[in-house]
Order: structure tokens, then C-alpha cells, then sequence
């Protein structure tokens, strides 16, 4: 058991029980053996000095930093002061309970980070080198491009890579969230910190384990909680003022009813002694960060990972959702929509003539035709292929000359043609000169945004937009298909900037801009965004660094999902915060009354904190919502 502890766990838990015995040994000589009053004293002290050596150096070397007003100080002063009275039996059990508090809310903060760590464990330990006819077992960071790898089932791919010999299926689930497998085959990309599950692969290296994708998860898991939330940053504020503030009512306590009212020194001292010890405000300096880290946590299993709290606070605020379109609300994967053949033309010798023509073609569009064709091309009754950037191609295919392009290439050929009232891309196709018809090549649209659109809006959200290079005819489609506020098309890299800046000079003051997008060319908008989420982009290293939070798959709705973590996650840090400071005025109250002994402060601090730590925790387990 004592395995799941570290070295530095397992001392500070010794401590505890030496510390507890040694206190134990006092109570009973104190109360059970006559004339041991030294033995229990000795015996107290040094039960003491174990529990609470620690908080009163702290407390003495913060003193000196001239940082007077912390918990620490609270303690020490408050027991010392139990000292002073008499009182040392309580002034032990106070450390002893304290310490015992603290033990348990460290191990709640170090299972919050595993809900993380234990997500992203994907740091691979080797990678199989094939070097010539043998195999080594060698550590990632000593690869580089080029070299060649082995991993067989059951096995963590340890670098970005090519498939270049095997197929089986993998699962993605530790960076996508995604559970079922993933089929990959010759010439799919994979990616680091996935695992192989069936099929033995050998695998071409890209990165070096520095610039691998699994790297940069770790990266950004590790920097995760640097980047404070703006109720975090109200806690420390608050402490700075809240702690002075309950010490001079502690000194009030103690000396306005003697002088006013000749009361009992003693029995005040005593009061204001245990007004300290529930003053501390262990629970909310500890329960606020704890909570954040579980909401980056549970955003973690989800397939999405933010840069910090203060990012995960900022969606609360969500008022303006930009998107790119192209590979962000639509597939960026282009297919044949339509096919119009001309008069003496069949749609399949028309996609037959196009694809022929194209077989050579680079071209996205070209693929998307030969897709559609669907069958070997014999590349020998092929010649004469011209690539003319920007308009098209041409090809003799034995004796017949095909044309394939924009309507501009049609012209500069002196080709008449019927003009597309279709939305999308169009290719002309003409054969020896005469037109043959017209092939519609769109972007889908992502079944998941249509949800997206309708769940922000549930949200509250109050604009959705769309940002495009296409021209206006498709994205007014595009944009109609989804229900979108505003759509802006035709657009430049420094035109969507431009737009930007105007749509977030629109949103109110508290409000938040985000903008989602996918590609290199987002980076701009992405570094300007209140919000910037970089989809499906962990492979371009400029979205990453641009981006805020970054989405492992390419569904637009982990947005809303995020939405919903960050609202539950802001309702636990507030209920942790109300509970909190709702108890401690009570027993503050009844501390002032002389009502909560010392041993009930102790239990109150104590108690609040690991409610509210396991109130912070729940934030893993649950399933995000929020309307």
C-alpha cells in the first residue's frame, strides 16, 4: 500500500504517526499517571515540534520576506498562544488535525493531477530502430527523420511517422478521446502516444521526438496550470485582505471586553486563539486551483486541451464564436456534387473524359473527380498533358483532345459553353473542342457543426460567424445550411485579421471572442482571439503556438463540450467559495461567543477544506452540461 506514496509522502506520513503517538503519550500521562506533569509537558512539546516545526519556520521566514499574513501565521500564532495559556494539550491537536488536513488535500490535488498525468500518459519509453538486418531498442530522442521503426501490437508509436509496410488498427483514445479504433494502412500518417492494436507496422519518421505530437501534449499539459483563472487570482487578493483583517478582530477580541467590561483575560485570550484557527483560509487557497485542474483535467479526457484556467474561465464569457470553414465547419475534403452533361454526353463517359484528362493532376479537386470515377486509368493512351496553373488541364487521350478546367480556360480556347448555375467549384470538360458538360465539386459540411451552430446558440451565445477565402456564392450556402449570423467571404490571411478586430470591438465589455481554425494560415487570427482554438490542428506547429486551446479531433462541437466543462467547473469553484466562507462566518461567530472550542476550530477548518476538495473533484467524474 505504502507503494503509492512517494519517498517525501511516506516521511511527512511517518511524522504524522510519531507525531500523533508522541502526543498520545502525553494525553495519557497528563490524565492518567499523578505527579508526571514534566513527563506529559516534555512529551507534548515534542509532539509539537514534529507536527509543527514545519509551519512555524515557514511562518517565521515569511515574517522575514515580509509576507506577515498566511495561514502559517495564523497557525503559529494561534497555538503559540495555546501555549501561553496553558492550553498545550489543544495547542497539539490543532497541528496534529492540521497536518492531517493537509496530508489528505495534498493527495486530493496529486489525484487531480493523475486525472491529467494518468490521461496523457503516452510518453513512450523506446522505439523499435531497424538498423540493416536488426532491430534495436532505442530511446525516442535519439531518432531522426528518415529512420525507419517497428511497432508491433500492443505497443506505443513513439514518433510521427509514415506507414510504409502493415496495416492495423489503432487506438487514438489518449489524445482524441476517440474510443474506437482507428484502420490505418501504406502511406496513412500516425501520430505519437497512440497505441498499435493489432498489425505489426513499420513506420518512416517525420519529427524528431522534440517536435513529435506527443511532446507537445506534454508540453501544453505541463503549462497547463501556470496560466491562472481570474477567481484564482480574486482568491490571493482576497487572502491579502481577509487575513489582517480577522487578526486585528482576533486582537479586538481579545482585549475590548476586558477593558470595557472587566472581563476575564484569559477566557477572551482563549476566544480570539481559537477565532484565529478558524479564520485560516485553507479552503478556498486550496479548493479554487484544485477545481480548474480538474476542469483541465476532465477537458484533458475529452480530447481537449487548454492552455490554462484563465482560458477555461474565458468560455463562461463565450458572446462571439468566429469559424474558418474550410477543414473547420465544412471537411475540406472535396466530392462531386453534381455532373451536367452536354447533349450527346453521358454523365459517365463525361466523369470518364475528366478524369483521363486529370490522372497526372495534383490537384484536390482532380482527386475528388477521380474518386468518382472509381477505376484504373490506362496512363499509356495518354499524352500531350499540359498543367495550366490557375485554369485547368489538357491531355490527349489516344486521339481525342479533352480540355478540363474554369470557365476561363474555356474562353481562352475559344470554347462555348452553358454556364453552371450550381453551387461550388466547376470544371468545363470539352472534347476536341466541343463543350461536354460541367462537373459541381463542393466542400461538404460537417454533420457535427450543424449541432454546433444550434448547441452554441443554446448557450447563449449571441453571434456565430464564418470567415472564408471561397467566394461569395459558396459561403452564402454554406452559411444559410447552417443558420449563421454573419459570414464574411473572399478573404485574405490579413483581411480575416482586419475582420477580427472589427467583431471584437462589437462585443461587450465582459463578452468573449473565439475563433476556431485549422491550418497555418489561421495563426494571425488565432494569436488575436480573446479565445483561439486550433482545430484538429496538432500537427501545424503554428496553430498550436497561436493557439489557446487546442482540439484533438476535427469536430467543431468540442467547443460546446468545452463550454459545458468550463460552466460546471465555475459552479463548483462558486459553491466552493460560498460553502467555504458560509461556514466560516458561522463558526466565527460562534468562536467570538466562546461556543466552538479550539478542537471544534480545528475540525471546521479541516472539514471544509477536504469538502470542498472532494466537491472540486467531482468535476473529473461528471458529464459535462450546462444550458
Amino acid at each position: 500500500m505504502l507503494n503509492q506514496y512517494t519517498l517525501q509522502e511516506r516521511l511527512k506520513l511517518l511524522r504524522l504517526i510519531t507525531g500523533a503517538v508522541v502526543f498520545a503519550l502525553g494525553i495519557v500521562f497528563e490524565r492518567v499517571f499523578q505527579n508526571s506533569g514534566y513527563v506529559s509537558l516534555v512529551l507534548l512539546i515534542i509532539g509539537f515540534l514534529i507536527l509543527g516545526g514545519d509551519v512555524i519556520f515557514r511562518a517565521l521566514k515569511n515574517i522575514a520576506r515580509g509576507k506577515l499574513f498566511d495561514e502559517n501565521f495564523l497557525m503559529a500564532i494561534a497555538t503559540t498562544g495555546a501555549f501561553a495559556i496553558g492550553e498545550t494539550s489543544e495547542a497539539v491537536a490543532v497541528m496534529l488535525f492540521y497536518q492531517i488536513g493537509e496530508f489528505f488535500q495534498e493527495m486530493a490535488v496529486k489525484n487531480s493531477k493523475k486525472s491529467i498525468t494518468g490521461l496523457m500518459n503516452i510518453r513512450p519509453d523506446y522505439a523499435n530502430l531497424i538498423k540493416g538486418d536488426s532491430i534495436e531498442k532505442v530511446a525516442p530522442e535519439t531518432i531522426v527523420p528518415g529512420d525507419l521503426i517497428i511497432v508491433k501490437p500492443g505497443e506505443k508509436i513513439p514518433l510521427d511517422g509514415i506507414v510504409v509496410e502493415g496495416q492495423s488498427a489503432i487506438d487514438t483514445s489518449a489524445l482524441t478521446g476517440e474510443s474506437i479504433p482507428q484502420d490505418v494502412s501504406m502511406s496513412c500518417a500516425v501520430l505519437s502516444g497512440t497505441v498499435n492494436k493489432t498489425g505489426k507496422l513499420t513506420i518512416k519518421v517525420t519529427k524528431t521526438f522534440g517536435e513529435s505530437t506527443v511532446s507537445k501534449i506534454i508540453n501544453l499539459i505541463e503549462n497547463a496550470s501556470t496560466k491562472k483563472a481570474k477567481t484564482e487570482n480574486f482568491i490571493t487578493i482576497f487572502a491579502g485582505y481577509y487575513t489582517p483583517v480577522v487578526v486585528c478582530l482576533a486582537v479586538l477580541l481579545a482585549l475590548l471586553p476586558p477593558l470595557l467590561f472587566a472581563l476575564e483575560w484569559l477566557v477572551w485570550l482563549n476566544r480570539a486563539l481559537v477565532f484565529l484557527v478558524i479564520s485560516c483560509p485553507c479552503a478556498l487557497v486550496l479548493s479554487i486551483p484544485m477545481s480548474y485542474f480538474a476542469g483541465l483535467g476532465k477537458a484533458a479526457k475529452s480530447g481537449i486541451l487548454i492552455k490554462g484556467g484563465n482560458y477555461l474561465e474565458a468560455l463562461n464569457n463565450l458572446e462571439t464564436a468566429v469559424f474558418d470553414k474550410t477543414g473547420t465547419l465544412t471537411k475540406g475534403n472535396f466530392k462531386v456534387t453534381a455532373v451536367q452533361p452536354a447533349k450527346d454526353f453521358t454523365e459517365s463517359k463525361l466523369i470518364e473524359f475528366a478524369a483521363n484528362a486529370q490522372v497526372f493532376s495534383n490537384h484536390p479537386i482532380a482527386f475528388s473527380i477521380l474518386r468518382e470515377y472509381g477505376q484504373e486509368i490506362d496512363k499509356s493512351s495518354l499524352s500531350q498533358y499540359t498543367e495550366h496553373s490557375g485554369f485547368g488541364v489538357s491531355a490527349c487521350i489516344g486521339e481525342k483532345m479533352i480540355i478540363a478546367g474554369n470557365q476561363k480556360l474555356m474562353e481562352k480556347n475559344g470554347i462555348e459553353i452553358t454556364e453552371s448555375q450550381n453551387t461550388g467549384t466547376v470544371v468545363y470538360v470539352a472534347v476536341d473542342k466541343e463543350f461536354a458538360g460541367s462537373i459541381i465539386v463542393s466542400d461538404e459540411i460537417k454533420s457535427d457543426s450543424f449541432f454546433t451552430v444550434s448547441a452554441l446558440k443554446e448557450r447563449g451565445v449571441k453571434k456565430i460567424v464564418m470567415l472564408t477565402g471561397d467566394n461569395s456564392q459558396i459561403a452564402q450556402e454554406t452559411a444559410e445550411k447552417l443558420s449563421l449570423d454573419e459570414y464574411y467571404s473572399g478573404l485574405l490571411p490579413h483581411e480575416k485579421v482586419e475582420k477580427m478586430e472589427s467583431l471584437s470591438a462589437l462585443k461587450s465589455a465582459k463578452g468573449k471572442l473565439a475563433f476556431m481554425g485549422d491550418g497555418i494560415n489561421d495563426a494571425p487570427v488565432l494569436a488575436m482571439a480573446d479565445i483561439g482554438i486550433a482545430m484538429g490542428g496538432i500537427g501545424s506547429d503554428a496553430a498550436i503556438e497561436a493557439a489557446d486551446i487546442v482540439l484533438m479531433t476535427d469536430e467543431p462541437s468540442k467547443l460546446v463540450t468545452a463550454v459545458d466543462i468550463a460552466r460546471f467547473t465555475k459552479r463548483v469553484v462558486w459553491q466552493n467559495i460560498v460553502f467555504a466562507l458560509g461556514v466560516k462566518v458561522v463558526f466565527l461567530t460562534l468562536g467570538a461567543f466562546g461556543i466552538a472550542t479550539m478542537w471544534e476550530a480545528v475540525f471546521a477548518d479541516v472539514g471544509v477544506c477536504l469538502l470542498t476538495a472532494l466537491n472540486a473533484m467531482r468535476i473529473i467524474g461528471a458529464t459535462a452540461e450546462s444550458k
